[in-house]
């Protein structure tokens, strides 16, 4: 085949992980359609992929990663199914939409289902799959996305509650930023200056988590000074119901994703 991935979608998390990909394997190898001409043309002028028919995407693409929105993917796959080939591979990426879904309107048993989320965009995403049992280039398919972040394997029946976190938390993290950011503002810190050491500070203390394998608890408790400020803010974040608000956002979002599926 000509090209290696062919995305069908190209808004913002078909967008990222397109970047990414083209990134890892050289926009030549790539190949893009999108019913929307700015999105195509933009996505194509950043990563050199090229822009192509769908007919001719499907025709001429290895991996064809499935872009779009729940409610419209059952119907982008009836439209390919009878174009589609014992070469290519399905890849998809829409929430609460089974591979057993994917594959009977597709009439393939050649799926890939991944939940990415934005950060992808930056190599620094994390990108959940699983697939059917008739995949067997997988290898190659991981070495295609290996740009994008952490790739973690995961059973297909755990995938919803793990994108509850990793798909929608981006979200949440963006909002516990522009907070923070708030916060200082209203101390008497410039926006400019209060963001980015908003930014800095979440990027770091993520890192450190990763990088000491020590339990969030521990680490709150290091920068907690017996009668010192950060007990305070942590003590007013508790009156608030902090932990409590950020996983019942997770819990909804997993719930939302339940309501999907039917």
């Amino acid at each position: 085949m000509k090209y290696t991935a062919g995305f069908i979608g190209a808004g913002n998390m078909g967008g990222a992980l397109l970047s990414a990909v083209a990134n890892q394997i050289g926009g030549e190898n790539t190949a893009v359609f999108d019913i929307n001409e700015n999105q195509r043309q933009t996505i194509s002028q950043k990563t050199g992929a090229s822009i192509l028919p769908l007919e001719q995407l499907v025709s001429e693409c290895k991996f064809i990663f499935l872009g779009v929105k729940p409610n419209v993917i059952k119907d982008v796959c009836l439209q390919i199914r009878d174009i589609s080939g014992k070469d290519n591979t399905f890849i998809s990426m829409a929430a609460g939409i089974d591979i057993a879904s994917v594959s009977c309107a597709l009439n393939s048993d050649k799926i890939i289902r991944i939940m990415p989320n934005t950060p992808v965009g930056v190599g620094e995403g994390l990108i959940l799959y699983c697939t059917s049992e008739k995949v067997k280039n997988e290898q190659e398919f991981l070495d295609i996305i290996k740009g994008c972040g952490t790739v973690d394997k995961i059973d297909e029946k755990f995938i919803d509650a793990a994108a509850a976190l990793s798909g929608c938390g981006p979200a949440f993290v963006y909002m516990f930023i522009e907070a923070l950011a708030d916060g200082a503002v209203s101390c008497g810190l410039t926006r400019a200056k209060a963001q980015l050491y908003a930014e800095q500070t979440v990027l770091g203390a993520a890192k450190l988590a990763l990088q000491s394998k020590k339990h969030p608890g521990i680490l709150k408790d290091e920068v907690c000074s017996p009668g010192g400020t950060t007990i305070e803010g942590v003590l007013t974040l508790e009156q608030s119901a902090f932990r409590h608000a950020v996983s019942s956002a997770v819990t909804a979002a997993f719930n939302k994703t339940t309501q999907l599926k039917k």
